[in-house]
Order: structure tokens, then sequence, then C-alpha cells
């Protein structure tokens, strides 16, 4: 059974192989927001996406990649924000699923509360007309038991 390293060397060639196998029409294929599918590129070399953060190699050999389609101009080039947010890993937030949480809650919160104030006010109507109905029986002499 190969160890890590010996499994990130084996990932790195099967990379190298799929990579020289390729067209320019494949890479556009399976491009998906500007850079290539990891999802893709990880099921054609037989790994898992996990492979592209853990293994350095990978990780480099795949940039390269992509950086070399930019320059033929198979994939987009990257804007200035991402290019500075490249190194940078990405920030978490651990307050994002509350704030998301938060949001679905209040927007159900104010469709509910629409509901009910548009039931107020047809209630009120509904009484007011009641109201002066019995008013009238009252005034005539007819008071309902």
């Amino acid at each position: 059974m190969a160890n890590g390293q010996q499994k990130a060397q084996q990932t790195l060639e099967a990379f190298e192989v799929w990579k020289a196998t390729q067209t320019d029409d494949d890479f556009r294929q399976i491009m998906s927001r500007g850079q290539l599918s990891r999802k893709e590129v990880a099921t054609a070399i037989g790994c898992g996406t996990s492979a592209f953060r853990q293994n350095p190699a990978l990780k480099n050999a795949l940039k390269a990649l992509e950086d070399n389609l930019r320059d033929k101009g198979i994939l987009p080039p990257l804007t200035e924000s991402a290019e500075k947010a490249a190194d940078k890993p990405k920030l978490y937030d651990n307050t994002a699923n509350r704030r998301m949480l938060d949001a679905r809650r209040l927007s159900s919160l104010e469709a509910e509360n629409i509901e009910l104030k548009a039931k107020v006010k047809e209630l009120e109507g509904r009484l007011k007309r009641f109201g002066e109905l019995s008013e009238t029986l009252s005034d005539m002499g007819f008071m309902p038991r």
C-alpha cells in the first residue's frame, strides 16, 4: 500500500498524463466560473477534489495549467480582486449561517405580518358592519337574544 507521499506523486503523474491528452476544446468544456472544474478534473484523474488543496504539487500544476490556458485565451483572465485574493485563504465567517437563518425567519415573519394585517382589516370591516346592524335592530326594538 502506498504512503501519502507516493499517492500524492501518483496523483500528480495522473494529472500530467490527463493534461497531455486534453485539447483546447476539452478544457473549454470543463470550464466552470472562469476556471477548470475541480470536480471534473478530479474524476478524470481518479482522485478526490480535496487533493487540490492537500497536494501542493498538484495545486501548483493545476494553477500553472490554468495560467497557461488564460494566456492562450481559453479561460477568461482573472479579475483584479481574484488576483489579490488568490494567495490568501478565505476567511471563515462563523456568523454567515446564523445570518442566513435570521434573514429567512425575518422574511417569513414579514409575510405573516402582512397577512395578519389584511385579516385584521377585513375583520374590523365586518365588525363595523355588524355593529351598525346591531344598532339599527336595537333602535327598531328587535333585540337578538
